[in-house]
Order: C-alpha cells, then structure tokens, then sequence
C-alpha cells in the first residue's frame, strides 16, 4: 500500500484499487495529477487483497476498481464509514459490488462507454474477415496448403452486399450499426426493448429471432449477459443460419451454448468470429483452435490503447465531480446487479 502526504489541511482521501501495469494503461500522466492534486491517494497494487482494502477504506470517500478487486459487500461497507462513491474502470459491476451498497447510499458508477467503439470496431473486422473468408485462407496458407487449396473455399461476400443481423442494441451495438452501415450493410436487429422511433433513428429492421437468424449474412451478439439472455443461441437457433453465414461474438460466451456451436462449427456449414469463451484462457487444447473456420482472439477487444486511457478518465472524472458536489455521469443503479458478468 503506498499513499501521497499532505502537508496542509486534511483533504479528502480516495482508495485506488487498481494494479500496477493497468494503472500505467489506464491513467496518462495527466489524468493521475488531476486526481492526486484533488485528493489523497491511497493506492493499492496488491488489488485483490481484501485485508488491504478493508484497512484502506475506513475515512475514504471514494473507491477506485478494476478487474479482480474484491466485491464491496456488508463487511466492507461496515468499515467503510465515509465512503460516497465506488467508480469502476469497467462496464459490469456486479462482480464488484452488492446491492448492500446501493441501500447503503454508496453511488457506483461505470465506463462501459468508454469500450462501445472499440469494441464494435473489432466485431466490425470480424464481420469482414468471414464475409471474405480471410481467416480461411489464413489457415490454409498456414498449415502449407498449396496455392490453389489455399484459395478454395465458401464464396466471399462484400459488406455493402449483405445483410447483417444484430442480437442487442446495446451502446456496442449501436456503435457496430453505425460502422455497418457507413460500410453499406443492411442492417435488422432483435431486441425486446428499441423502440421504433430507435430503430428508425439507426436505419433499421427490427425483426425476431428466428427470422432474423434466418435472413443474415453474419449475425453479430452484443446483448447484455443477464439470466433472459443465457444462452440465447442454442442448437435451434443456430441450425436456422444459412449456409456459409458467419458468428460474431465479442460480448459474453454467456449469450452463446459452446457445445452447440463447437458441433455446428464441426459440420463446416458456418463460420465464426469469437472474442469470448466459456473457459477463459482458452485451453491449449480446446477444439476451437483447431478449425479452419474459426477466427479467434484472446479476449481483447477492447485492449487499445486509447481505450484503457478512456477508462482511466471515466474513473477519474467521476471521482471528481463527487469531490466537487456535482452528480456523476454515468451511475447504475442495483439493476446492474442482474449483468451477471
């Protein structure tokens, strides 16, 4: 635990629990002098040590997290007398805190905006590699296929051509829209909640599962992992895309049945883009490595640069607006507890 002295009055003290190397990724130098001049820092590289955090909390009034801190539940809060704000540097925060913060008063905040564009950009590169069977040929030419193997394989497709479906308005959602259809795509989505007047402000269908499986070229998933939405897409669903369709998913495996779409993937007749896994990290071994129609990444999608910066000043700006008695941009309410991930 390190913390900054303060040779003045006393100032209000804010607990940083977030390790070393995402503390160089998420706060430029700026952002960190900003919240040092504003604040006592209390900073704790040993992240997710809950003896730790408890001995830092007690007079903070706002807790900084990350991934892998622990959960601010009942004995936490007990020790946490001051505490006004808990600002997370990620989107989901069921994982780090309990509704008993939220009864408590304890305003918790997010900066899943600062990872929509990212995100969505990735799910847009994956759309375009299978439409062009990109990561086929990679495979092919990889494992020393001959030239004219290597180029064989389902027909190839342009953007502007194809139909693309979207399982979840979501603020990733909507940013993949935006970047699909600046590129000519026609897009349909499937969500219970966008309205019309939403659906017509984006440009598009709305339309329901089954027929939306059925009618798109690439279907990419950016719905929230909540109990509604476990395993949406199983067997059924997925035996409903056409041949040659492609998967996107860099939102949850949650969303996903593995196993179904592991044997549907097995038979050729589709092909997939995946971020996300049920066991993560992927096991060395795990079948998913092993097929040519698979296009795989490590959970990354939101591993720019510019990205973890964004992350680092969400949590910042926040903290600062509760230094300065103004309201935070971007509060959850207990609803988010129900985000399983």
């Amino acid at each position: 635990m390190t913390g900054s002295a303060d040779c003045g009055a006393a100032r209000d003290r804010v607990v940083v629990c977030v390790p070393p190397e995402l503390r160089a990724q998420f706060f430029t130098d700026g952002a960190w002098r900003r919240l040092a001049d504003a604040a006592e820092l209390t900073v704790l590289d040993e992240h997710g040590d809950r003896a730790a955090l408890a001995a830092a909390l007690p007079g903070a009034r706002a807790l900084v997290t990350a991934w892998g801190a622990p959960r601010l539940d009942a004995g936490l809060l007990a020790v946490a007398d001051r505490l006004e704000l808990l600002a997370h540097t990620g989107s989901a925060v069921a994982p780090y805190v309990t509704e008993d913060a939220f009864l408590r008063g304890v305003r918790v905040t997010q900066a899943g905006d600062a990872m929509a564009r990212p995100v969505a950009e990735v799910a847009l590169a994956f759309t375009l590699a299978l439409l062009h069977r990109i990561h086929r040929f990679d495979h092919a030419m990889r494992r020393g296929a001959d030239w004219e193997s290597a180029g064989q394989g389902p027909p190839g497709h342009e953007l502007g051509a194809s139909t693309v479906g979207v399982i979840g308005a979501s603020r990733t959602g909507r940013a993949y829209i935006d970047l699909a259809r600046a590129c000519g795509a026609r897009v349909a989505v499937t969500d219970p909640f966008l309205t019309d007047a939403d659906a017509a402000e984006l440009g598009v269908r709305v339309l329901p599962l089954d027929e939306l499986l059925r009618t798109s070229r690439v279907v990419a998933v950016h719905a929230p992992a909540t109990e509604a939405t476990r395993r949406l897409l199983g067997a059924p669903q997925l035996a409903l895309l056409p041949d040659g369709a492609g998967l996107v998913n860099t939102a949850r495996s949650w969303l996903v049945d593995e196993d179904a779409l592991l044997a549907e993937l097995r038979t050729g007749r589709i092909d997939a883009a995946l971020d996300v896994f049920d066991a993560e990290p992927l096991p060395a071994d795990h079948p998913f490595r092993q097929l040519p129609n698979v296009l795989l990444t490590p959970h990354r999608a939101a591993g720019t640069v510019e990205c973890r910066e964004r992350l680092g000043e969400s949590a910042v700006a926040e903290v600062l607006r509760l230094l300065a008695g103004e309201e935070p941009l971007h509060p959850v309410d207990a609803t988010a507890l129900t985000r399983l991930f």
